[in-house]
């Protein structure tokens, strides 16, 4: 959570999590880190009121949580430039329809699981748009409120036209450009530590330490003494129990994409 001064700057000790920010009047969306171990980019969207007092000038607060892959695409879309001509293709033709749009929240089962039921006993919809803005290019919007959850577990939004919190951030090509493609270069950064931090943990139990020990041994001197005959072998021992196997990258740093069934769930779970 990024508190607020009187120019509305982030504090810093609360801002380690963000990788960019971008700022509309009277809002902001952010990306953060923390859920790149769950394989999900979180973008945080606030709209605040600055004549309230310090402490209480957030009027509404939406975290949306984005699957790596489909993030990757989008940014990827953007990149090409694809997704803007496709923007200036809505704007021509008064297309009001979402150049994007990701459903997302939690069911009711788990918020009652976590001590966070909703007082109707719905599902937490969360909803994110991209859509044409007419005085620039567009408006990135964030909604959530009461939702239902379908037979895949998707949580489908309920509120119609009035969800109970709102923020929506008007964003130039270049300003969405810039929150995508950083995201994904920390995100890059960050796959390829975890890849660093593990590869060597998951040879090691391989090989046993064999290779540090050869890489330490030289061809013996000349002059060094005649190295000792073989022991005899040791008796026979019972079989052991194989080591349990390595969990490898679905480890403690999180899985890759959902590596225990190749997808992603639909809801969010512990995620508020």
């Amino acid at each position: 959570m990024i508190g607020m001064e009187n120019d509305n700057k982030p504090v810093s000790q609360d801002n380690w999590g963000q990788i960019i920010r971008k700022d509309a009047k009277g809002c902001f969306v952010e990306v953060r880190n923390d859920t790149f171990h769950l394989d999900k980019v979180h973008l945080q969207f606030v709209s605040y009121d600055t004549t309230r007092p310090k402490g209480s000038r957030y009027v509404n607060n939406i975290s949306i949580y984005i699957d790596v892959p489909e993030f990757l695409a989008l940014a990827q879309e953007a990149a090409s430039g694809a997704l803007h001509m496709r923007m200036q293709q809505y704007k021509n033709a008064g297309n009001k329809d979402p150049l994007y749009e990701h459903l997302g929240g939690t069911a009711a089962k788990y918020l009652t699981k976590y001590g966070r039921p909703r007082p109707d006993g719905k599902s937490l919809s969360r909803v994110v748009r991209l859509t044409v803005a007419a005085k620039s290019d567009y408006f990135l919007t964030a909604d959530s409120g009461p939702g239902e959850e379908n037979k895949t577990g998707l949580i489908v939004p309920r509120f119609g036209t009035k969800p109970e919190q709102h923020v929506s951030v008007i964003l130039s090509w270049r300003q969405l450009n810039e929150l995508l493609l950083t995201t994904v270069e920390h995100y890059r950064a960050w796959l390829a530590a975890k890849y660093a931090s593990e590869w060597a943990a998951v040879h090691a139990q391989r090989t046993g330490g064999r290779d540090r020990a050869r890489g330490g041994q030289g061809r013996a001197p000349h002059s060094a003494a005649p190295a000792p005959a073989p022991k005899p072998p040791a008796p026979a021992t019972p079989a052991q129990k194989a080591p349990a196997q390595q969990a490898g990258f679905a480890s403690a740093f999180g899985s890759v994409y959902g590596s225990g069934n190749g997808k992603s769930g639909a809801g969010d779970r512990k995620m508020f």
